[in-house]
């Protein structure tokens, strides 16, 4: 049989561990977001360049 403050601990350990994970995921959408981003201002930079070469 587990205490309170045992119960309380585990509560805490597991709060903790679903934030990190929530961060973990947001961190790689956002880094996902801005290659996609980079990449499309590379493109748009690499269109801009042969239009004026022509």
């Amino acid at each position: 049989m587990t205490s309170h403050v045992e119960q309380q601990i585990q509560a805490r350990i597991q709060a903790a561990a679903a934030r990190r994970a929530r961060q973990k995921q947001q961190r790689r959408e956002l880094a996902q977001a801005r290659r996609r981003g980079v990449a499309a201002r590379h493109a748009a930079k690499l269109r801009r360049q042969q239009g004026d070469a022509r």
